[in-house]
């Protein structure tokens, strides 16, 4: 019985001073690292906030010069990979150096028109290649092996000439309205659209999105239809008006019906159908006059039509037709901008997973892929409708329906018209 109660107490005893050892050990890990979980937190906390709140504005910068640069090398590579195999060319008014009658020749066409290093090309470029132009109409006589040899060179040319020059006045288009300024100039601005996330900054960059489109439908309009300053000053008012008004409604609504948080979620989805209302309303209305006042219909050669002393060579169905389809394209052209960024995002794994793990890449990502969207889908839009459209005489204006072809000696069938881009 002693022994068994020597065994209890020293059983205890130990137990007693295992339980004192592990209650210090315990309370010295506590203090030693009491003071960095109390001050490591504020510290990260703070740093994420400041991270995530700095606007990521150097490699956005670098996004927009890349989206721009992947834009012009496929124009480059279309070009270099069609230089040998597109057609001779011509010096008719409507020649084109690739078939108009297809989508890929009409694509092909525009994504080079559209390309951003003709930018690059000065007024001195631009007279050279003008010159070289001239110097071709003086040497028609030239054999069919030199004119081929010469093909490639004349197109290009013709390219640089046009994309400065416009085809109805010959007046100097400003660079930041040209269709080759198009991705450039008025790519930064979609991102900024898609980005905005109040009625404010919305209405801001709407304004100025319009603003730009306006000129840039005015100075690529047919601009044999007339139209003074204050028709297009009223224009101008109308399709801004317009546009600012869409926004604001829109984003109005939402504001109404969602919460802050859920508001200012949604407000990337009131750019979309304001930009597509908007930029419709804008193409309409700045160059309705043409519907008013009519555009001249051409022959198979380009040639404007010559019509009796009593009767103007202008048709108010192709005007109309001609606003029409433009008008569609511009708001088709939304699409791609709006969807195509987002959607790969969400679908292409690797974006995926780079945006989840790295969020600041969202805007750089976001500023890239709506550039490229942009300037791929600009000429694809574009292409759906042809540039040069064709009317047929039943369809035209009484005037033109007895009018007789001088090298068939019989009635014109189909007429020809400039849509403008």
């Amino acid at each position: 019985m002693h022994n068994t109660m020597i065994a209890i107490r020293s059983t205890a005893s130990k137990s007693s001073f295992s339980l004192k050892r592990k209650l210090t050990s315990s309370n010295r890990r506590f203090k030693s690292t009491a003071p960095v979980q109390q001050q490591s937190p504020p510290t990260a906390t703070s740093g994420e906030n400041s991270s995530s709140s700095s606007f990521p504005f150097a490699a956005s910068l670098l996004a927009a010069f890349a989206g721009v640069g992947v834009v012009a090398a496929s124009a480059q590579a279309v070009e270099s990979a069609t230089g040998d195999s597109c057609l001779p060319y011509s010096s008719e008014t409507n020649a084109q150096r690739y078939d108009q009658s297809t989508f890929g020749g009409r694509f092909a066409r525009m994504l080079l028109a559209c390309d951003p290093s003709l930018l690059l090309c000065g007024e001195h470029a631009v007279r050279d290649a003008r010159q070289r132009l001239l110097e071709f109409e003086d040497q028609k006589s030239l054999p069919p092996s030199a004119v081929a040899c010469q093909s490639r060179m004349l197109w290009e040319s013709k390219r640089i000439v046009e994309s400065a020059l416009h085809p109805d006045t010959g007046e100097v288009i400003p660079r930041p309205f040209r269709m080759s300024g198009y991705v450039p100039f008025n790519g930064p601005i979609c991102v900024s659209m898609v980005a905005s996330t109040s009625t404010g900054s919305l209405l801001f960059w709407s304004w100025v999105n319009q603003s730009q489109n306006a000129l840039v439908n005015y100075y690529n309009r047919n601009a044999s239809a007339p139209m003074s300053n204050e028709t297009l000053l009223q224009s101008y008012s109308a399709a801004v008006g317009s546009a600012l008004l869409v926004a604001f409604g829109l984003s109005s609504m939402v504001q109404k019906k969602y919460s802050p948080a859920k508001a200012k979620q949604m407000m990337k989805y009131v750019a979309f159908p304001s930009a597509v209302v908007a930029s419709s309303l804008n193409c309409y209305v700045v160059r309705s006059p043409e519907i008013t006042t009519g555009i001249p219909l051409q022959d198979n050669h380009g040639n404007p039509l010559v019509l009796p002393a009593r009767d103007t060579n202008s048709s108010r169905v192709a005007g109309r037709r001609g606003v029409e389809s433009t008008t569609l394209s511009r708001a088709i052209l939304q699409a791609p901008v709006y969807f195509f960024p987002s959607v790969l995002m969400g679908v292409v794994p690797p974006l995926r997973r780079l945006v989840e793990h790295h969020p600041r890449t969202r805007i750089p990502l976001t500023t890239f892929l709506v550039l490229v969207s942009f300037g791929l889908g600009l000429p694809a839009t574009i292409a759906i409708f042809p540039q040069i459209s064709e009317l047929k005489a039943s369809e035209a204006e009484p005037k033109y329906r007895a009018l007789i072809d001088p090298e068939t000696n019989q009635p014109y069938e189909v007429f020809r018209y400039n849509k403008g881009l």
